[in-house]
């Protein structure tokens, strides 16, 4: 069994780490390596680092939302850009650490939920109701994934993955390691998958 991995860390709230998702598995698939989910907080890592959105800066945030699209053709994946952006994602992200830790054969379904909503449809997840709906139209009990998302230990957790990113020289997302290289950005993935092939 092949011990190649690629460990993603992301934030629900990043297009970029939306775009790199809907590549890693197919990369990952290609390899035969294993995809390995770390759900951090981006704002813990930008606290803890001194690093900004880019759309803090005008000429630089006007870029990147040409270069998301640009991406989002050439890999064939629907994306709009969020309207309510910046959205705060603390709930989406510790309830990301809950399905994983309690109901991990349902995590990719909840993945693929906040970042269709997110990326795709431009709902506004940081409205309570409109995450609850979101978690319940994907066949969750929201009431109790938001309730996983108040859990001490479910907190502790995002709180030490963050850390690990920083700590490993994350200061954005997605970071990608594959074992001890790290790779920043969704527009890095062809480093990723050369890594891979020589691991």
């Amino acid at each position: 069994m092949s011990k190649r991995q690629v460990e993603f860390f992301f934030d629900f709230g990043s297009p970029t780490a939306y775009l790199a998702w809907t590549q890693l598995p197919g990369i990952c698939a290609s390899t035969g390596a294993t995809l390995v989910y770390r759900p951090m907080l981006l704002g813990g890592v930008f606290q803890a680092t001194g690093n900004a959105s880019p759309v803090t800066v005008p000429a630089k945030g006007k870029y990147m939302l040409t270069d998301l699209a640009r991406f989002a053709r050439r890999y064939g994946v629907a994306m709009a850009f969020n309207p309510h952006f910046p959205i705060n994602t603390l709930v989406l992200m510790r309830g990301a650490v809950g399905v994983q830790t309690r109901l991990p054969q349902r995590f990719e379904d909840y993945v693929s939920a906040m970042y269709g909503a997110m990326w795709v449809e431009g709902r506004n997840m940081g409205d309570p109701a409109v995450a609850a709906e979101v978690i319940g139209r994907a066949g969750f009990d929201a009431h109790a994934v938001l309730e996983l998302a108040s859990d001490p230990a479910v907190k502790e957790a995002l709180k030490k993955n963050t850390e690990e990113a920083v700590r490993r020289g994350a200061f954005g997302a997605p970071t990608m390691f594959v074992g001890d290289q790290m790779f920043f950005g969704q527009d890095r993935l062809d480093f990723v998958r050369e890594a891979l092939a020589a691991s």
